[in-house]
């Protein structure tokens, strides 16, 4: 059960350690088209991590999520420091405003920053708590226009809203979805889900995968079957 296309998935690398990370990032990468250092493991191991991963998969994109949220300027000298790592998604928050949002890309011209609109954990209720106008549709709507218009050149949203933020920005901006999980797999932390499929389906062009593949007892041939299963033709 193997494809010879790259899935459009980026693997969610939340490992306790670096070795643990490239044995990930070298079982999947001729499998899928992305890896994801997120803020365990960059906190942990730095641009070691990044450099590891990408060479330990075969030169896969990196999705560095640090989820960058500052005044502008932190922020724009945060994108520096990471630029020649040369990521292909850097993402930072669109709470931020868009004069961070902008700021960042304009620290990243030769990426995608990558604007984080509500995260997927978050559930109606908690959006009425932290006091974000809702419902979640509305305000991952308002944020994603906002972080376009500021220069995001990517979105991160819920599968439950991509078809709506699909819409509002147009065909030229990425959608990343976490938030996936295959039919019957655990939810965990996440509130806001769907299938892959039905992420691709709704006009998703990157889905969030993690704990599917990284904890399967054989995560090379858990990214080959979600592989299989979203090639054009299997869906």
């Amino acid at each position: 059960m193997t494809s010879t296309t790259p899935a459009p998935i980026a693997v969610a690398l939340d490992a306790p350690d670096l070795e643990t990370a490239v044995a990930w990032a070298r079982a999947a990468g001729p499998h899928v088209r992305t890896l994801k250092v997120g803020l365990e493991l960059y906190l942990r191991c730095g641009r070691e991590a990044v450099e590891a991963v990408r060479s330990a998969s075969g030169g896969r994109e990196v999705f560095l999520d640090l989820k960058l949220h500052d005044i502008p300027n932190t922020v724009a000298g945060a994108v520096r420091s990471v630029a020649d790592l040369a990521p292909d998604y850097l993402t930072v928050h669109a709470a931020g405003g868009p004069a961070m949002v902008r700021a960042a890309a304009e620290a990243l011209p030769a990426g995608r920053v990558t604007a984080v609109t509500v995260l997927t954990s978050l559930s109606a209720q908690d959006l009425d708590r932290i006091g974000l106008a809702g419902p979640a549709l509305d305000a991952v709507r308002r944020l994603a226009a906002l972080s376009v218009a500021a220069g995001a050149r990517a979105l991160v949203c819920s599968p439950q809203e991509v078809l709506a933020v699909r819409e509002e920005v147009g065909p030229d901006i990425v959608l990343v979805t976490p938030g996936v999980r295959p039919a019957g797999a655990a939810l965990g932390d996440q509130a806001r889900v769907a299938t892959p499929e039905q992420a691709l389906a709704d006009g998703a062009d990157l889905l969030v995968i993690g704990r599917p593949i990284t904890g399967a007892a054989d995560p090379g041939q858990a990214a080959a079957g979600l592989a299989a299963a979203l090639a054009p033709g299997a869906r």
